[in-house]
């Protein structure tokens, strides 16, 4: 095997919070005031709160209306929303082949990293019962610049030991994507083939994700 390290997203490919994420920024949305269209959820996968906020404002006409701090208390409080969500998930919320997919690493010597947009992936692992299968987890607050930017990746790939062309990152979001390829790593898609038209490989779920086909097109 030439991979050494698998770089997993939690969000979308893991369990299904994503759908949650957007869910609370609805309910934010709404009571500024205005709704939002189904469409905006693809643009809010996989970046940051803040960044995410600054895109609901941006449809809302509302960008320029809040401070600094005002922002930070609006993202605090979708957050919250985004907590009472998730506090009742269990390993039932695991989505397809998230187990299966993470033993097969670990039998097969590969090491694990979590590189979510999330600073509440550290919480998701414990009530989802997989904290045991990683090797390390990145705090998003410690990175300087969020996907599609490399960073979170590549910080995986250095408290790991590995080098980012024997690393593969699996995301279900186009920035995810795009920031496992500016890292030099194997990007692996989870989703819809055409939404992740830039991975070097698209499966619909972590159950069907076929690690020797992955190696096969890894430089």
């Amino acid at each position: 095997m030439k991979i050494r390290a698998m770089i997993f997203d939690m969000d979308g490919v893991l369990t299904s919070s994503s759908d949650e994420h957007f869910a609370a920024w609805r309910i934010l949305a709404s009571d500024l005031g205005f709704d939002l269209p189904d469409e905006l959820e693809v643009l809010t996968k996989g970046v940051s709160r803040m960044d995410s906020l600054e895109i609901i404002l941006k449809h809302g006409q509302m960008q320029d209306e809040f401070t600094y701090e005002q922002k930070n208390e609006l993202a605090s409080s979708k957050n919250e929303i985004y907590m009472d969500m998730i506090s009742k998930f269990t390993a039932s919320d695991l989505l397809p082949g998230a187990v299966q997919l993470l033993e097969v690493c670990k039998a097969g010597n590969i090491k694990v990293a979590l590189a979510s947009a999330s600073k509440n992936g550290p919480i998701l692992m414990e009530r989802l019962g997989i904290t045991h299968y990683f090797d390390y987890v990145v705090n998003p607050a410690e990175i300087a610049h969020g996907k599609p930017a490399p960073d979170i990746f590549l910080k995986a790939a250095g408290e790991l030991g590995v080098n980012p062309r024997f690393c593969a990152g699996i995301e279900d979001a186009v920035a995810g994507i795009r920031s496992i390829k500016a890292a030099g790593m194997i990007a692996v898609g989870i989703g819809d083939t055409d939404e992740l038209s830039e991975a070097d490989i698209v499966y619909p779920d972590c159950s069907v994700v076929d690690l020797l086909e992955i190696n096969r097109i890894m430089l």
